[in-house]
C-alpha cells in the first residue's frame, strides 16, 4: 500500500483496461461495432474521421478530470487517472500489435465477443476502485447539481452516442448487434461487480423458532439473528428468525427446517452481496482472501 493506494488494486486495473482495450480493437473496431458513453465517441471519431481512439480517449477526458477530482476523492480520482491512461496506451499498443480475428460473416459471435471483453474489462476495473473517466464523472456531477440518478445519466448518454453513430456511420444491421454487445457486457459488468457467488436469505415464522434456530446453527455452523415481529391479523408477537446460507445449502436449510416444523412459514430472497462472519470474514474476524 503506498499514501492509501493498493499495488494489488492498480494491477487489476491495468489488467481490466489491457481487457477492455483488446475487446474494443478487435471486437467492436475490426466488425464495425459501436459502443455507448465515452468510448462510443471515441469510436464515432474513429469511423468518420480517422482519429486514434487512443489519443482522443485522453484528449475528452482530461478536462473532465479538472472538472471532477473533487467529486471522485483522491484515491478514486488517481485510480481513474490509471484506467484511462491505461486504457489509452493498450489501445495504440493493440492497434499496432493486434490479431486478425475474422468474424464478419457471424456477427452475432462478433456482438457477444465485444460485450464480453468489454464487460470483463470494466468489471475488473470496477471492482478495484478505478473507472476509464468520462460518463462516470458526468453522471456524478448530474448527481451532485441537478439530483438526476447516475445510472439514469449514464443511460440517455449512451442512447445519444449510438443514436448518433447509427446516424453517421453504422447500418441498421450493425446498431442492432451494438445493442447485443452493449446489453452483454452491461450484465457482465453486473456479473463481476456482484461475484459468480450468491448467497440465500431466509425469514422464518414458526412457534417452534428456537429450535430451529439451535439446528441451524449447530448443523449448519450458519448464525441466526432473531427479529421482534407482529402479527398484522393474529395481533400477536412473533419472533421471526433471518439467516444468510450459501446457495447451495438451501435445500438443506429447508429440509432442516421442515423436519421441525412442516408448516413454518419460510421466505427466501437472493442475497448479492454478503459481508461479514462466514462469508467475508473467517472466526477470528480476519478477511477471507477471495
Amino acid at each position: 500500500m503506498f499514501n492509501g493506494l493498493k499495488i494489488r488494486n492498480i494491477l487489476f486495473i491495468l489488467l481490466g483496461s489491457a481487457i477492455f482495450s483488446f475487446g474494443i480493437v478487435h471486437f467492436n473496431i475490426q466488425n464495425h461495432l459501436a459502443e455507448g458513453g465515452f468510448t462510443g465517441i471515441n469510436l464515432l471519431l474513429y469511423a468518420l474521421f480517422h482519429i486514434d481512439p487512443s489519443y482522443s480517449n485522453l484528449v475528452l477526458n482530461i478536462p473532465l478530470f479538472f472538472i471532477g477530482w473533487k467529486l471522485l476523492g483522491r484515491r478514486a480520482f488517481i485510480y481513474t487517472i490509471i484506467g484511462t491512461v491505461a486504457t489509452s496506451v493498450f489501445l495504440w499498443i493493440f492497434q499496432r500489435k493486434h490479431f486478425n480475428i475474422p468474424l464478419e460473416n457471424d456477427m452475432f459471435l462478433a456482438a457477444l465477443f465485444a460485450g464480453i471483453f468489454i464487460g470483463i474489462g470494466l468489471g475488473i476495473i470496477f471492482r478495484y476502485g478505478g473507472t476509464t473517466g468520462g460518463v462516470d464523472i458526468i453522471a456524478r456531477l448530474f448527481y451532485k447539481y441537478k439530483g438526476l440518478a447516475m445510472g439514469r445519466t449514464m443511460f440517455i448518454f449512451d442512447a445519444c452516442v449510438i443514436i448518433l453513430s447509427l446516424l453517421t456511420y453504422l447500418d441498421y444491421r450493425e446498431a442492432m448487434y451494438t445493442l447485443v454487445a452493449v446489453f452483454v457486457g452491461a450484465r457482465v459488468i453486473d456479473f463481476m461487480q456482484e461475484g459468480s457467488y450468491t448467497a440465500r436469505g431466509a425469514l422464518i415464522i414458526s412457534p417452534k423458532h428456537e429450535e430451529i434456530a439451535d439446528l441451524i446453527m449447530n448443523d449448519m455452523d450458519r448464525g441466526v439473528t432473531v427479529l421482534r415481529g407482529h402479527g398484522s391479523y393474529t395481533k400477536e408477537d412473533k419472533d421471526v428468525l433471518y439467516c444468510v446460507v450459501g446457495k447451495n445449502e438451501i435445500v438443506r436449510l429447508k429440509g432442516l427446517i421442515h423436519s421441525v416444523d412442516p408448516h413454518a412459514f419460510v421466505s427466501v430472497t437472493i442475497v448479492h452481496d454478503v459481508l461479514g462472519e462466514g462469508f467475508t470474514l473467517d472466526e477470528n474476524k480476519k478477511p477471507i482472501e477471495i
